[in-house]
């Protein structure tokens, strides 16, 4: 899934922010169970990539409110 910056985020509707903020989450429990169960992830940076990309999302949701 691709990192979105703040102007894309806000080009989007709130529909497919809330999808996308869904996906986003859904991966990054997958990505924490792997590492919790004794495996490593391919990459560690997009765990906190992906946590960014989520309050960007969220915040974009809050402005609009």
């Amino acid at each position: 899934m691709a990192i979105f910056k703040a102007d894309e985020i806000r080009e989007m509707d709130t529909k497919e922010i809330k999808e996308h903020i869904s996906d986003f989450s859904k991966e990054l429990v997958q990505e924490r169970g792997q590492i919790e169960v004794g495996g490593f992830s391919d990459n560690p940076g997009r765990i906190s990539e992906m946590r960014k990309t989520i309050a960007r999302m969220k915040t974009v949701l809050n402005e609009r409110n």
